[in-house]
């Protein structure tokens, strides 16, 4: 059986759980802080070309030339699906 969620919820996990947030306290990645921005390893090719962007507040890996939003972020680390990726952050935001 399929899981709907609200559309406001997936924007508001998407857009309102600040992806620096996700990197270094919920994933617990691992990081290289530069003077300017945060580097984390990649989950996909484990190289650290990574940032991320506030202002989207989505994160990037210029090798594998992917973006993520937490939601993908939380998939991608915890080789989860999309439901379970969701739930997680839902519990994690209550």
């Amino acid at each position: 059986m399929s899981k709907h969620y609200p559309d406001n919820l997936l924007r508001s996990l998407r857009n309102h759980i600040p992806i620096d947030t996700v990197i270094t306290e919920m994933l617990r990645l691992e990081l290289r802080h530069t003077d300017t921005m945060l580097r984390f390893r990649c989950p996909l090719c484990g190289n650290f070309h990574t940032a991320t962007n506030p202002e989207t507040n989505l994160a990037r890996c210029f090798d594998c030339r992917k973006n993520f939003n937490p939601i993908d972020l939380v998939m991608a680390v915890g080789q989860c699906n999309f439901v379970d990726a969701v739930e997680l952050l839902k519990n994690r935001s209550a």
